[in-house]
């Protein structure tokens, strides 16, 4: 623990320059003379730090001490960070040592590679969860991407999952998400009066042209904050579809673990080796087909209409195969 505590302490002098013994002890919840314990078990390690006295004063390391991680390049760089970000991290119970090695390569790196490395993450976002796989890859990205790190104006034509014509218009792109296999991005409307924040999938891009005219960056925008905010208002706006459904147990585990299935209830049918659970779809049509895609495994018990939805879908099924 301690070893860890001394290598955060380091890393933290490493990105700061120069720290008090309140703030470090702050940051890494310990008490001030612990942290002066650990400033003697770093100078006894031959790490040249000291205290500069005063009202201005604070730990300090000695000037042009850093343990440098020179030969990684800009892109190698970029692709941790990006890597990072990933849910994988999340996934696999990693968040919390995976953000004290992303510290530590930053405190380690270069001024100028550091604040590439800053640059990177306030502009890209790798949201891996994903709601489907999908190939769209927008032939614009480039465009996109370019202008997002030149911080330079975007005049588009874009239509909406659901808009019938193209629309122009001209957006300030402030980041580039990844969801899976398909690219959004983030940007304000230069038109737009209030809330001028929009999410844009690049693959309903059909064109895009990189403007001379540059924009300032608005201060404390956080990408991936925006992106979990966004993410929780698409998912609280999405339609709801109630129903009582039953389930092989062989096969619940599958089944509730569906994108589109949120279980509200559920209780094990003794001697059946069955489930039955209150769920939520979207929609109808969606309840219908999620049945039916667990074939004789799976059978809605209500609503009626959904009952007979599935129905009328099996007879369809069974009147085109009976044709031959």
């Amino acid at each position: 623990m301690r070893a860890d505590r001394l290598l955060t302490l380091l890393s933290l002098m490493q990105a700061r320059g120069q720290m008090t013994s309140k703030e470090l002890a702050g940051e890494l919840e310990v008490s001030e003379r612990t942290v002066h314990r650990d400033m003697e078990a770093l100078a006894a390690a031959g790490i040249p730090v000291y205290a500069e006295r005063g009202a201005a004063g604070g730990w300090r390391l000695s000037e042009g001490y850093r343990n440098r991680i020179t030969a990684m390049t800009v892109d190698e760089i970029r692709s941790l960070l990006l890597l990072h970000s990933s849910s994988v991290v999340a996934d696999l119970g990693l968040n919390e040592p995976s953000g004290t090695a992303l510290r530590k390569l930053l405190s380690a790196l270069p001024e100028p590679a550091r604040r590439d490395a800053e640059y990177v993450r306030e502009r890209i976002h790798i949201d891996g969860a994903g709601w489907h796989s999908a190939p769209a890859r927008s032939a614009h990205l480039q465009t996109v991407q370019e202008a997002v790190w030149e911080q330079r104006k975007l005049r588009i034509r874009y239509r909406g999952r659901d808009a019938d014509e193209i629309t122009e218009r001209t957006v300030l792109p402030l980041g580039l998400v990844a969801k899976t296999s398909v690219w959004y991005a983030v940007a304000m409307e230069e038109a737009a009066e209030e809330d001028s924040l929009r999410t844009f999938r690049l693959s309903r891009l059909h064109g895009a042209a990189m403007l001379d005219e540059t924009f300032v960056r608005p201060e404390g925008f956080d990408l991936a904050a925006y992106w979990e905010q966004s993410m929780e208002r698409f998912k609280s706006n999405l339609p709801r579809y109630p129903a009582r459904v039953r389930v092989a147990s062989a096969r619940w585990e599958a089944f509730a673990g569906e994108r589109y299935v949120k279980t509200v209830s559920c209780e094990e049918i003794r001697g059946e080796e069955k489930m039955e659970a209150f769920v939520e779809f979207n929609t109808l049509e969606s309840a219908r087909d999620m049945v039916m895609k667990y074939g004789r495994d799976a059978e809605a018990l209500a609503p009626d209409e959904l009952r007979a939805a599935v129905r009328e879908e099996c007879l369809a099924a069974a009147a085109l195969y009976n044709q031959a």
